[in-house]
């Protein structure tokens, strides 16, 4: 089974997300625990979690199917210490915070050398941050998005997140999250079904099926191999329809949350039923 969704707001309570998710007939969705652009955050009241776990169960979505993210302030790799310790307090912040709303997953994106050290020093900086926070939290895992490459930052080859894996002594709570538009971007060709299959075939060859646990469906503005980020809406980019298609007739694509991150949330519950449309 797909289970297909949106990014949608937590505004007026982590429990208002999954109302949102339910009105766009969604299967799945993603949220922030937490304010995405400040480090600091009120702790989960009984009464938040609560009201958490009770719209979870109203509306009938399970932890598989929801793919919380981290903040965006987060740098697992970043090379000055006093910076890396402030970014892993926090990812062990948004991990436990996950815990307590009984989430098992966490999505977040790897990390930046920001031209300081090697990308090898940061790839293995990466990994001790999920092995620290890995050793003080329970039930998360944690989920590393390809990114597309801008900047310094890492993740944008499929090499890159094998990397990171290699170095997480707890393979059982690791998994990663392939966004299109990161994919496209980071010179993955997705605009055929030839190059889907290529695509794939060398995320299996390099990474393994077996670690995803997610996926963000966005089209893209930016050019192929640009290494730029830049989202749009299904169809109306440079990858095209046919990828999203192609996606929702294969199996190895079943049982993770599939989400929009596209730049029109008033034609989400469009998007959502068209996926839904093409697994015939």
């Amino acid at each position: 089974m797909k289970y297909i969704g949106a990014h949608v707001s937590a505004a007026g309570g982590v429990d208002q997300a999954v109302k949102r998710a339910s009105e766009l007939e969604a299967t799945a969705f993603a949220l922030f625990t937490k304010n995405q652009r400040q480090w600091r955050a009120a702790p989960l009241s009984d009464e938040v979690i609560a009201a958490f776990r009770q719209a979870c169960a109203d509306y009938h979505y399970t932890s598989a199917q929801i793919l919380p993210h981290d903040s965006y302030l987060i740098n697992l790799g970043h090379p000055v210490k006093e910076a890396l310790e402030k970014s892993r307090s926090a990812f062990i912040d948004e991990m436990t915070r996950c815990e307590q709303l009984g989430l098992t997953l966490l999505n977040f994106h790897p990390g930046s050398h920001l031209q300081q050290i090697s990308e090898d020093d940061c790839l293995q900086r990466i990994a001790e941050s999920i092995n620290i926070a890995l050793d003080q939290t329970q039930g998360v895992t944690a989920v590393i998005e390809n990114t597309a490459g801008q900047g310094s930052n890492l993740g944008f080859r499929f090499e890159h997140l094998a990397a990171i894996i290699d170095g997480v002594e707890d393979k059982s709570r690791v998994g990663v999250c392939i966004d299109t538009c990161h994919a496209f971007a980071g010179g993955y060709d997705l605009r055929t079904e030839a190059d889907c299959e290529k695509t794939f075939a060398d995320f299996e060859r390099v990474v393994g099926f077996q670690y995803l646990r997610g996926m963000h469906l966005n089209d893209a503005k930016s050019e192929f191999d640009s290494r730029v980020d830049r989202h749009h809406s299904l169809g109306e980019g440079n990858i095209g329809k046919t990828a999203f298609s192609w996606l929702m007739k294969d199996a190895r694509f079943d049982n993770i949350p599939l989400i929009l991150e596209t730049i029109n949330p008033d034609i989400w519950l469009d998007e959502i039923a068209w996926l839904k449309s093409q697994q015939q």
